[in-house]
């Protein structure tokens, strides 16, 4: 505890003096004792930048200082009145509190993290209202949501690795108004594991129009920002997207997404037996080699779960071309590609946040909330999955030189 106070600089006598005969029941308060605490470093600090911009030929031009105005500013506490120095030449713009800006440094970080929760703006007005006694209009709200569009484009258009050992192309649904009317439109995220195993998220697309022509833009805008080769691509089985894949990166392994034909597989099962169907179908990814998936594969379709809903094995014989790659790998290797834990718990908690909105006005408006979902998430990945150590060495061995650790 002592080292701790010497390292903050501040002494017991000097606490004793700022709580000297309040109650202290108001310390943390609007108005108590951390606000004005904020004011006076808050007007130290810009009376500081005064006499720096005050230079000596500042001072030779005949500019000096010219009393104080006040403002009032918003902090993640309440409201706080600055007193603001001025200059004669009224040049003079603060770098703590800008002109024209009417909001403490972290204000906006709060709003911003309100909003990525899913809150509305008018939601976000009426928790601001209600917890510090500050009345906002959506129409701030919407400003200070707004101010991220430069880094979300500046994000989405970032550097990407030269290589990835497994992408994984995962879509949620959102709604999105458009021309007067409400539409279910695909959002495409891009999850990107490195040959050291870290996750990164490397893009979001609105899918605009169906087929290859979409799925081919956003493969060729990934080559372009620097990804030259993606070892394993799992994709969730849609029509022309392998065929995309392989025409920007021709030698990637391009992998059925065993996840999304089973939960496919479901929607053809009553809800009562969806737990047992899905065991049913388990030893059939889990087999030793492709040969003996297809006679499991045929086991239960001869099966009375096969025979009373034989759409289920119709649809993984249309995928299985897509579905052998996945025995050529070690079981190690399989289990990253079939458990996507990660990747349905980042959906999950994208799904929250869209399902609180109900609909956007705009695309612009859908990724901006999904990318601050996705940007508080990717925060807590700091290390690779327990399993990678094992997975790594058998991608090594199957790919080769192609399996580049970075320095």
């Amino acid at each position: 505890m002592t080292a701790e106070k010497e390292e903050l600089g501040i002494a017991d006598e000097v606490l004793d003096k700022l709580l000297e005969g309040r109650d202290p029941k108001t310390i943390f308060e609007s108005g108590g004792v951390l606000d004005a605490l904020k004011k006076r470093l808050a007007e130290r600090m810009l009376n500081a930048e005064m006499e720096h911009h005050l230079s000596e030929e500042e001072r030779e031009a005949g500019n000096h200082r010219n009393g104080y105005g006040t403002k009032t500013v918003l902090t993640d506490s309440g409201k706080v009145e600055l007193a603001i120095p001025r200059d004669r030449h009224s040049r003079f713009d603060p770098v703590l509190i800008g002109k024209y800006r009417r909001r403490f440094p972290g204000f906006d970080e709060r709003i911003i993290a309100l909003y990525a929760r899913g809150m509305t703006t008018r939601e976000i007005q009426a928790h601001v209202g209600e917890l510090y006694g500050i009345e906002i209009s959506p129409d701030l709200v919407s400003a200070v949501t707004d101010s991220v569009i430069e880094e979300v484009g500046a994000w989405q258009s970032r550097g990407l690795e030269s290589t990835y050992a497994i992408v994984f192309f995962d879509a949620i649904r959102v709604k999105i108004r458009s021309e007067g009317l409400v539409h279910n439109r695909a959002v495409y995220l891009a999850i990107g594991m490195r040959c050291s195993g870290h996750k990164e998220i490397l893009g979001i697309w609105i899918e605009q129009t169906e087929g290859a022509k979409f799925w081919l833009r956003v493969m060729t805008e990934i080559r372009n920002r620097g990804t030259q080769d993606i070892l394993i691509a799992v994709v969730d089985g849609l029509k022309g997207f392998p065929e995309a894949i392989t025409s920007v990166f021709p030698k990637t392994v391009v992998q059925t997404c065993i996840v999304h034909l089973i939960r496919y597989s479901m929607h053809f099962a009553s809800w009562k037996e969806r737990r047992v169907v899905a065991a049913a179908l388990k030893p059939i990814y889990q087999a030793e080699s492709a040969d003996v998936a297809w006679e499991r594969l045929d086991e239960f379709d001869r099966s009375p779960f096969g025979r009373k809903y034989p759409a289920i094995a119709q649809s993984w014989r249309r995928n299985w071309e897509h579905v052998i790659p996945f025995f050529a790998f070690a079981r190690e290797v399989r289990k990253i590609l079939y458990t996507t834990n990660a990747i349905e718990s980042l959906n999950g908690q994208v799904r929250k946040a869209v399902r609180v909105r109900g609909h956007f006005p705009s695309d612009e408006a859908a990724t901006k909330l999904i990318w601050l979902v996705l940007r508080n998430v990717q925060a807590r990945w700091k290390s690779p999955p327990i399993s990678w150590q094992a997975a790594k060495a058998q991608l090594a061995i199957q790919f080769e030189e192609r399996f580049i650790l970075a320095d």
